[in-house]
Parts: structure tokens; C-alpha cells; sequence
């Protein structure tokens, strides 16, 4: 009944061991990390390895001695056996879960861009609901986020805003939220009382601490402007936004903080991170034509969910989800829901790809 072979068990469990008995024996500070961060990753999967392993050491042993001579002992062991039998597959799964690929920059952190698209000041003013859905979202998992820049929409929201978010697993868990998101409502600015369609493209962006991307000097240009900071309310006019044009590719990014200094050092990294996902782009390209999953494709061009306030629902189209509480969706209390589902599917998806492989 066995699906994964024991050496692989074996595997994951000697390599945790081997890490766990190094962190006692290094001194190196930078080993001393490394090791830490495998160890936390590998913990999961070595307990439930174990789990595993020793469930079907006793499936094996009930077996046996449900063909003994003590009937008290081989009727313990019968019932042994069949709930064996029936909680395995259930450990197999799990096991197989956790031993799935993992992205690289899944316990990265991310760049989140959004920025209004169709619908004039309508897809301004939600964008400006998207970013704070990310906002509350971001802070109910301890996250910490930082506008990097921000042009308001003339009626509120945003024509665009990019932030910083740091914490564990931030890439991980937002990767499946780029894309195009539309909205189903009636704008404030709308006397007729009629249903109008706005939309708002989000882009997330993994954030690796040490992006080994160069840049050449004379593959830039960079501009320093007047602009008003992304400060909300108590924004301040400035001369030391800085605005960085990369020549080759012709990414542009911006920073309107207040020190000149700060914006052209976060603008430097967030060129970083778009070349960066530049070349993810390129390199993933053939292996997501042959995916059979449709969450992770990446095109930002794709409409991927629906807000429609009339009927309180949201809609994500790759995986025909359908949830009748858009306002706490929107509110950023539930987007869990929608993202836990969405990493669900990809996890199946992955799973039936190394099935169908072998």
C-alpha cells in the first residue's frame, strides 16, 4: 500500500537529524542561519515522515499477528490493522504535500503593485480598496508593509501604489494574486443608481534578500523630480523623488520619499526585483505552457477575480470559486479563504503532474 518508497523517508529524516546535531557543533554565524532556516523547513516533513514510517511498521506488525494462536490478541490486531489501513493513505497524502517543490522565492518577500485600469476615477478608488484588502490582510499575518510610492486618483484611491512587504512566507502566500481584478458596483459618483465594471491589475513580485541581478552604470539614467509623497493626507512636496530608467529593458521605477539618498537606494532595489522577475518570467515560461494548473500562470493580462458588490460575491475564475461575502473578502478579514484555496489547487495540481510523470 505503500506510494512513497521508505528510502525517501529515510532521506528526509537522516538529512533533519544530520542538521539538528550541526546547529549544535557550528560557531559560524552565517552556518548557524543557514541551518537554522533548513531546519525549520525540514521540521514538518522529517515529524510527519516519522509518523508515517512508524504507521506502517504497525500496519506490517498487525498483520503478522492477526495470524497468531491467541484470538484476544489477533482480534486487537485485526482492529489494528483496518484503521491502519484507513489512516495511511490520509499520512501519504500529507507526506506527498509537503515533499512537493517548493518555489524558490516562496519565503521571500514581495513587492505588491496595483494600479487602476479601466474605469477612470471608479478603478482608482479600487485600487485603492485592493491595497488596503493587502493592507489588513498583511497585518492579521504580523506582516509589515511599506509604500514605496503612491500617485492618488483625482476623486481618492490610487492611479498606482507599489509597497514593500516583509515577513515569512509573503511571496508564498501572494503569488497568485496577480492579475487583473475587477469590481461590480454602483460609483458613488453614479446619480442613475447603474451597475458600472472597473478594473485594477495587481502585481506581486518576490523580494529575495540577495537578488544577484547587475546593473550597469551605464545601462540607467536617473532623474530626480518634484513630487508629493505617498504620505495620504499629510503629504509633503518634495525635490528628491528620484525616478530610475533602466535602457536595456525599459522598466522605469519610482521613489517619492523624503530623503533623496533612501529613494534611490529603494529605487535600486526595486529595479532589482523587477529584472529579477524579469528573468523568472523567461525561465518559467515553457514549464507554465506545460502545467496543468491554470492558478500560477502569471499573465497579469488575465482577469482573475470578480467583486460584485450587489450580490455581495467574489468570484476567482482559474479555480471556479464562488463566495457570498465579497465585504469581508474586500475587507481583507477573509482574502484567507480565497488564497488558501487557490494554493490548494496548485497543490493538486502539482501532485497529479508528478503522478502523471510517474
Amino acid at each position: 500500500m505503500a506510494t512513497i518508497p521508505a528510502h525517501r523517508l529515510e532521506q528526509v529524516i537522516d538529512r533533519f537529524e544530520e542538521v539538528e546535531a550541526r546547529m549544535g557543533a557550528v560557531s559560524d554565524p552565517d552556518e548557524i542561519v543557514a541551518l537554522s532556516k533548513e531546519h525549520a523547513e525540514l521540521r514538518p516533513v522529517a515529524e510527519k515522515a516519522k509518523e508515517l514510517a512508524q504507521a506502517r511498521a504497525d500496519y506490517e506488525e498487525a498483520e503478522t499477528m492477526m495470524e497468531g494462536d491467541d484470538p484476544e490478541m489477533a482480534e486487537l490486531a485485526r482492529e489494528e490493522y483496518y484503521a491502519l489501513k484507513e489512516s495511511i493513505p490520509d499520512l501519504e497524502n500529507e507526506v506527498q504535500i509537503l515533499l512537493l517543490p517548493k518555489d524558490q522565492d516562496d519565503d521571500a518577500n514581495a513587492v505588491l503593485e496595483v494600479r487602476a485600469g479601466t474605469g477612470g476615477d471608479e478603478a482608482a478608488l479600487f485600487a485603492g480598496d485592493l491595497f488596503r484588502m493587502y493592507q489588513r490582510y498583511a497585518q492579521l499575518r504580523g506582516w509589515k508593509m511599506n509604500v514605496i510610492s503612491a500617485s492618488e486618483g483625482d476623486a481618492g484611491g490610487y492611479k498606482e501604489i507599489i509597497a514593500d512587504i516583509e515577513g515569512d512566507g509573503v511571496f508564498g502566500k501572494l503569488k497568485f494574486e496577480s492579475g487583473v481584478h475587477r469590481v461590480q458596483r454602483v460609483p458613488k459618483t453614479e446619480s442613475g443608481g447603474r451597475i458600472h465594471t472597473s478594473a485594477a491589475t495587481v502585481a506581486v513580485l518576490p523580494a529575495p534578500e540577495n537578488v544577484e541581478i547587475e546593473v550597469k552604470q551605464e545601462d540607467i539614467r536617473i532623474d530626480t523630480m518634484r513630487a508629493s509623497g505617498a504620505g495620504g493626507q499629510h503629504v509633503n512636496t518634495t525635490d528628491s523623488a528620484v525616478r530610475i530608467t533602466h535602457l536595456p529593458t525599459g522598466i522605469v521605477v519610482t521613489s517619492s520619499e523624503k530623503s533623496q539618498h533612501a529613494n534611490r537606494a529603494k529605487a535600486m532595489e526595486v529595479l532589482k526585483v523587477r529584472l529579477y522577475e524579469k528573468e523568472r518570467e523567461e525561465k518559467d515560461a515553457a514549464r507554465s505552457e506545460a502545467r496543468k494548473s491554470q492558478v500560477g500562470s502569471g499573465d497579469r493580462s488575465e482577469k482573475i477575480r470578480t467583486y460584485n458588490f450587489p450580490e455581495n460575491r467574489v468570484s476567482d475564475h482559474r479555480i471556479k470559486l464562488t463566495l457570498h461575502k465579497m465585504d469581508t473578502v474586500l475587507a481583507g478579514d477573509d482574502l484567507g479563504d480565497v488564497i488558501n484555496a487557490l494554493l490548494a489547487e496548485d497543490q493538486a495540481a502539482k501532485l497529479a503532474d508528478m503522478e502523471a510523470e510517474g
